[in-house]
């Protein structure tokens, strides 16, 4: 189990009723996301159905469903009256101060072809903040894991962002809509300003696995234009814990709830901005 694997036992520790819930969330989180895991590994490069959603290769799997229903399963079992927001079953709406922020597969394209960049995300929000975020490629075994004020962690081990100050020697990664490539200042635009002038860009396909790289320094920035809160919530809190910076297209404090992100490692972040928005020509 990764409560067990990743050091992640917490049976040992003696608490009052507010440490006992935060323990409480935090195992409930990692039981949830290994559950959602275990599906997506159970599925991969195994059969199954996939169906098309709204536009083109927006896709979900039967794993995605599977995931999503033993993630859920974990959840309410612990705090059935908690609000839950999942990509395939949208809002559960519960009066609750916390919310589940659930990927239940995130990359599914890259699932449904057998490319092994495909993970679980999930994100606890307390009073419209993110307290707690988990992200699980199962596949790569690697476990991403966040809480607000104690940093973050791959499989247990610290991570921190990486150093560099200049955009030219950075490495970067995004991701692109399945519309409205073309439009003024769009993804294609933006991109053209940093590959003209050989800046490499990658194109994982799973937005929580670039923030997570972002976090874990392999990636020095991370920029989209469109995003839903279950794409960023978990990997957002784990770049800002490793010490990264997160803003939206105007330099302005992140919201998962609206599309436009952009993640650093710090050092390269107003320089991003100012060629994100045509202000600066590399």
């Amino acid at each position: 189990m990764v409560l067990r694997k990743y050091g992640y036992n917490l049976s040992h520790l003696i608490v009052g009723p507010l440490y006992y819930l935060c323990i409480m969330l935090k195992t409930t989180l990692l039981k949830a996301t290994e559950a959602g895991a275990n599906e997506l590994k159970r599925f991969f490069n195994n059969g199954f159905t996939v169906s098309n959603k709204e536009g083109i290769n927006n896709l979900v799997t039967e794993a995605d469903l599977a995931s999503e229903k033993a993630i859920i399963s974990v959840i309410k079992t612990a705090f059935p009256d908690h609000f839950i927001l999942s990509e395939e079953a949208g809002e559960l709406k519960m009066d609750s101060e916390y919310k589940w922020i659930i990927d239940p597969i995130d990359g599914t394209v890259n699932f449904a072809n057998g490319i092994p960049l495909c993970c679980v995300s999930i994100g606890l929000e307390q009073n419209g903040k993110i307290i707690l975020g988990a992200v699980y490629n199962p596949i790569m075994n690697e476990f991403f894991f966040a809480e607000r004020g104690s940093g973050a962690t791959l499989n247990d081990k610290k991570i921190v962002v990486s150093n560099k100050t200049e955009i030219a020697k950075s490495c970067l990664v995004t991701g692109f809509p399945y519309t409205y490539l073309d439009s003024i200042n769009g993804p294609l635009d933006v991109f053209g300003r940093f590959i003209r002038k050989g800046i490499a860009v990658r194109r994982l396909g799973s937005a929580a696995i670039d923030l997570c790289w972002v976090a874990a320094g392999r990636f020095d920035g991370f920029y989209e234009h469109s995003l839903n809160a279950w794409d960023s919530a978990a990997g957002f809190l784990i770049v800002e814990e490793a010490g990264g910076k997160i803003t939206d297209f105007k330099g302005e404090h992140y919201s998962p709830y609206q599309p436009h992100i952009l993640a650093t490692n710090g050092q390269i972040h107003a320089e991003m901005l100012e060629v994100i928005n045509g202000r600066k020509i590399l």
